[in-house]
């Protein structure tokens, strides 16, 4: 069963630099269905929602090791068996030195449109990836991107308007 966010929700959670959950917020830990508890020090992969091709958190790893913000359309998995969407902005946190000590993301409600595009485009790039691997699906990803004439950030925050 799918949860709907509030249109003024923002679900915020911090993670260390292995992605373990260190901080999540009462928004968080409602819509996740966990408690507090069962949440802190998990890895945040404990929210992955079956659906979710694997070349999505890739790329978002890939950018967050470059220093480098990501948007995501996201589906998550609630520990009721439903789940949640969300458009997520993930981005590093950094020491007083400037040393990454973790990310941070702050998740709002997605657009009805951009998620209907994005549930097609993830269903493609799933099939794609079960056929012939995370590379083709990676492949089928830079195809789209090229199709519509826009970098993946262009075409992400283009959905969210």
């Amino acid at each position: 069963m799918e949860i709907h966010m509030n249109e003024n929700d923002m679900i915020v959670s911090k993670t260390d630099m292995k992605g373990r959950i260190t901080y999540g917020n009462e928004a968080f830990i409602n819509i996740s269905g966990y408690s507090e508890k069962e949440l802190l020090h998990s890895p945040h992969n404990i929210l992955r929602h079956d659906d979710m091709p694997k070349i999505i958190f890739q790329f978002l790893w890939e950018r967050l090791k470059e220093r480098k913000s990501i948007n995501a359309y996201v589906k998550n998995a609630r520990k009721d068996g439903g789940f949640y969407w969300v458009f997520a902005n993930v981005t590093a946190s950094v020491d007083a030195n400037n040393n990454v000590i973790g990310y941070y993301s702050v998740r709002r409600k997605p657009s009805e449109q951009g998620k209907k595009v994005i549930e097609a485009l993830y269903k493609n790039l799933l099939n794609a990836q079960n056929q012939g691997g995370v590379s083709v699906s990676m492949q089928l990803l830079n195809e789209t991107l090229k199709k519509e004439g826009v970098s993946y950030d262009e075409f992400i925050v283009n959905l969210q308007k």
